[in-house]
Parts: structure tokens; sequence; C-alpha cells
């Protein structure tokens, strides 16, 4: 004959049960969010480094007119008048791909350096919490890449 006061124990042990797997369901959600910032900041860093060794691709390209790619990042695109101007161009219409793209091409005889630089708030966002994630999440609202290469042997 079971006891009056065990009734209702079952119940209590189904509550707490569905509790903790709302706990761990909400857990789940939050890191497959954080991934999904991740990974989108990755593929902006994959972009951004694939764009930058196209300018590179191109100056090499055109190693003897190399100095008339030099673009700075608060600079409008050239107009399409020369061979560098119109690579500039569709180089600075590509970066748009990125939030907030932009770029820029120094050449300094047969060394060049390009950056490309993107708005990447939305990747740092997956840093919380501490004081040096504050920190770094700061620093990635405007990131950038920077290649320097030798355009000739």
């Amino acid at each position: 004959m079971p006891s009056r006061r065990q009734s209702g124990l079952g119940l209590i042990e189904v509550l707490v049960a569905l509790v903790l797997l709302s706990i761990g369901l909400l857990g789940l959600a939050g890191l497959q969010a954080s991934g999904m910032r991740v990974g989108l900041s990755s593929i902006q860093r994959s972009q951004a480094a694939q764009l930058a060794q196209d300018m590179i691709e191109r100056l090499r390209a055109n190693v003897a007119g190399a100095g008339a790619y030099n673009l700075a990042l608060g600079d409008a695109a050239p107009a399409c008048a020369s061979v560098a101007g119109c690579e500039l161009r569709d180089w600075r219409l590509r970066l748009q791909a990125l939030p907030a793209g932009t770029g820029a091409v120094m050449v300094s005889g047969q060394q060049a350096t390009v950056i490309v630089q993107w708005d990447d708030s939305r990747g740092g966002s997956a840093l919380r919490g501490s004081a040096m994630a504050d920190a770094a999440r700061g620093r990635l609202r405007t990131t950038q890449l920077q290649i320097t290469a030798q355009l000739a042997n």
C-alpha cells in the first residue's frame, strides 16, 4: 500500500527533467548562433585574402605600370581612363561584397602592399563576457588584411 506522502513525486521528476532539457537546448541554440557568426567572419576573411591576392596578381601582370596603382583607403575609385584605373575600379567594386569593404594599394619600387578593410563587428560579437573579450570585440569592428609582396624577381 503506497503512502500518501509519495503521490506526485513522478510528476516533480518529470518537471525537473524538462527544466534541465530546456536549459540544455537553449545552450545548444546559443552555441549554434555563435558558430554561425564565427563562420561568417571566416568566410569574409577568406574573401578578403582572395581579393588582396587578386590585386597582387594584377600588379604582377602589369609591372611596368605598377606605379599607377597607388590608391589610399579614403580615396574614391578612379575613373576607367587607363588599365590601372579600370582594374582599381573593378577591384573596389569587388570589395563591396564585404560589409563596408574598401582597400588600398601602395607600390614602392618592386614591392607592393595591398590592404583590404571591412567591418567584422558581426563576427566579433561571438566574443563576450570578460574585459579581454570586450577589448577584442572592439578591435574586430574594423578588420584589415595586409599583404606585402615582391612584384618581380
